[in-house]
């Protein structure tokens, strides 16, 4: 029983911690890859709520194609204002 309850906190901690490098750190892209990694922990905890559908669409949208996305737009950004 309390392996079952452990899990779930221990994930829900380390969202809470990467969302907190998300927001306060100085570097665009580690702050993009902790945003990546909130949603690939989400997608986890998804798994263990017996979500698999969500699961699956949260790490293919939410953190794959979110990431991806996000990356495209800051080289883009970069390139434009000539600081690459």
């Amino acid at each position: 029983m309390i392996i079952n309850n452990t899990i779930p906190v221990l994930l829900g901690l380390m969202m809470i911690m990467a969302a907190f490098v998300a927001i306060y750190h100085k570097k665009l892209p580690v702050a993009i890859i902790a945003a990546g990694t909130i949603s690939l922990l989400a997608s986890i905890l998804y798994l263990f709520l017996a979500a698999p559908d969500v699961a699956m669409t949260e790490a293919s949208i939410g953190s794959g194609l979110s990431t991806i996305i996000f990356f495209y737009v800051l080289n883009k950004i970069r390139k434009e204002n000539g600081t690459q």
